[in-house]
Parts: C-alpha cells; sequence; structure tokens
C-alpha cells in the first residue's frame, strides 16, 4: 500500500510539474491570454476608428457643409458670394468712425475671416495657405 501512495504522489508531482513548468503548461496559457488581451485592445481602436471614418463618409455623401469645410482647408477655395480677407499682424491705428458704424456691437478680430455677403455677417474660417484675397 504504501508503495502504492508513493507511486501515486511521484504522478500527482509529475503532473503538476508538467502544468506549471513546461512550455505547453500554464505558462502558455497566460502567455496566450495576455495576446488576446492586447489584440482586443488594438481591434476595439480599429472599430473605433473605422466607426470615425464610416461617419466622415456619410456626411461627406449627404452634408454640403463637409464638402465646404473640405474645399475650405483643403484647397484654399472660398464661396461666390463671399470676400476672403486676411489681416497682417503688425499694429492697428485707430481711425474715425462714422456713428452707424460706431453703434454697431464690435466683433473680436481674429486676424482672419470670411464674409458673407448675403448675411452681412462674418463667418468664422481657417486661414488658407498662400490666399491673399479674392472678390466674388
Amino acid at each position: 500500500m504504501r508503495i502504492l501512495a508513493l507511486s501515486l504522489l511521484a504522478l500527482v508531482l509529475l503532473l503538476q510539474y508538467r502544468l506549471w513548468v513546461s512550455d505547453s503548461g500554464m505558462r502558455e496559457v497566460w502567455r496566450l491570454r495576455r495576446e488576446v488581451a492586447a489584440q482586443e485592445d488594438v481591434n476595439q481602436q480599429l472599430k473605433d476608428r473605422n466607426r470615425t471614418l464610416v461617419a466622415e463618409v456619410q456626411d461627406l455623401k449627404k452634408g454640403k457643409s463637409a464638402i465646404e469645410e473640405r474645399a475650405r482647408t483643403d484647397l484654399g477655395m472660398v464661396g461666390s458670394n463671399e470676400t476672403f480677407f486676411q489681416v497682417a499682424p503688425g499694429s492697428v491705428t485707430p481711425r474715425k468712425t462714422n456713428s452707424v458704424l460706431a453703434a454697431q456691437p464690435q466683433q473680436q478680430d481674429t486676424g482672419t475671416g470670411v464674409y458673407n455677403a448675403s448675411s452681412d455677417k462674418p463667418e468664422a474660417a481657417r486661414p488658407l495657405a498662400g490666399v491673399k484675397a479674392s472678390a466674388p
């Protein structure tokens, strides 16, 4: 009986050794779990990126504002009823204004802007590289 118990103990120890120490044991399982977790993170980032790209494509297909924004920023285009003003940095000397202009609320000067002739309100615009001024 004692020999049987010792042989079973030796068998259990051998199996435990293979389970914890061998190349196909628990170390391999833990390594594979870490790889799976890392790949799931990468997959989630790619899914988020794909959702963003799909939304942008849909906006470009259906929305006119996205196309206009791309034309302004990437191609330097200005609308047909707009005039592009680019103000060079430097000192500005105050001028006399008539009472009509003085009565209007003042807007903060950002240095560049697009004036929409149909609405008489300046619109925010990004600086267009290489464009000095254009008229409709």
